[in-house]
């Protein structure tokens, strides 16, 4: 017998050993490259935590995260196929994007939830020391928005809605990013404007603003923000829709866990904060930022299941605006077969 077939039988005896993979390991599969975008909000934890975490590595996922400061140019960034899978709000350019086959929402995330604090209207001190003391004094007042048909747009549609006030007689100011309606609440330039808790919370702390409402209390059920994708990767690249969707369902849960339900351990909610100061409210010290997602944090869809009573009710109403066509329905926006539907 030759010393290389002696050799070879050593090997192969070795391999059953300790089990052929250890000998002759197998070329580890390439993971998938997928760009997500986010804003710097509460409202997107999960995808800090999946990210920083490893559950989109799990997956098979090199997930690359991308910033915006509005819900309108991310919707474009995917219909472009510059980002695979965004969440935010629904918007009027995400559902004509829809309309034109060029965008799905896949799932539900952030939730306004009855007896939850979740997005707060402010009022700037300004407009407070000049009777802005509750939504019912909005009359006459200017609101912030990024754009028309934003989920700023929206949730004052709803407030006026709800406490009798024309929505004709309130000044809308579009003002594009979100950095831009902090500075000008801030500055008395807008009278009022409402925003997530992680946005909030500093501007209270810095006495820039004061509190008149909470959104929850005028549009309960409302599914605030979305997850979605291009039309293609709904329908032709399901199996890496589903590990994105299962990755991001895996932090969901963390993070209801430690901030919505409570259950977690503090040293959870520490480690969870690290994490998210990273990407929200940098600027705020640690314990400010613990106390603030502790005390105000908003659910998000566990499985990231989806309202479609309040996606069918956003439709309607960007309808009723002329800000989309009347032959938009809800199967050309949304497509149902990813997640439970509420």
């Amino acid at each position: 017998m030759s010393t290389h077939s002696l050799d070879r039988r050593r090997l192969l005896t070795a391999a059953g050993a300790v089990g052929v993979a250890a000998v002759w390991p197998r070329r580890a599969r390439a993971a998938t490259k997928v760009a997500l975008g986010v804003l710097r909000l509460g409202s997107h934890a999960p995808s800090f935590i999946a990210f920083e975490r490893g559950y989109f590595r799990d997956e098979g996922l090199d997930v690359e995260l991308k910033f915006f400061e509005a819900a309108q140019p991310l919707a474009v960034a995917i219909a472009s196929g510059d980002v695979d899978y965004g969440v935010t709000a629904m918007s009027g350019g995400l559902v004509s994007l829809a309309e034109k086959n060029a965008v799905r929402v896949i799932g539900g995330a952030l939730r306004e939830e009855k007896g939850k604090v979740g997005s707060v209207v402010l009022a700037s001190n300004k407009a407070w020391e000049a009777g802005l003391k509750s939504p019912k004094d909005l009359a006459g007042r200017s609101w912030g928005i990024t754009t028309a048909g934003s989920s700023f747009h929206f949730m004052i549609h709803k407030v006026a809605l709800a406490v009798g006030v024309p929505l004709a007689s309130i000044s809308l100011r579009p003002l594009q990013k979100l950095g831009n309606l902090v500075a000008a609440l801030s500055s008395g330039q807008i009278d009022s404007w409402a925003i997530q808790q992680s946005i909030a919370k500093k501007m209270l702390n810095e006495g820039t603003a004061r509190v008149i409402g909470t959104i929850s209390d005028y549009a309960p059920d409302y599914q605030v923000t979305t997850v979605f994708t291009s039309k293609a990767n709904a329908s032709d690249e399901r199996e890496k829709t589903k590990t994105f969707i299962r990755a991001y369902a895996r932090a969901v849960d963390d993070y209801d866990a430690a901030f919505v339900d409570r259950s977690a351990p503090a040293g959870e909610i520490d480690a969870l904060t690290r994490i998210l100061h990273t990407y929200v409210s940098t600027s705020s010290p640690f314990a400010e930022v613990r106390e603030m997602l502790v005390d105000d944090a908003t659910r998000i869809n566990r499985g990231l299941a989806l309202s479609l009573t309040s996606i069918t009710e956003q439709l309607d109403w960007f309808k009723a605006e002329k800000m989309v066509k009347d032959t938009i329905t809800p199967e050309m926006v949304v497509d149902t077969s990813y997640v439970k539907i509420l």
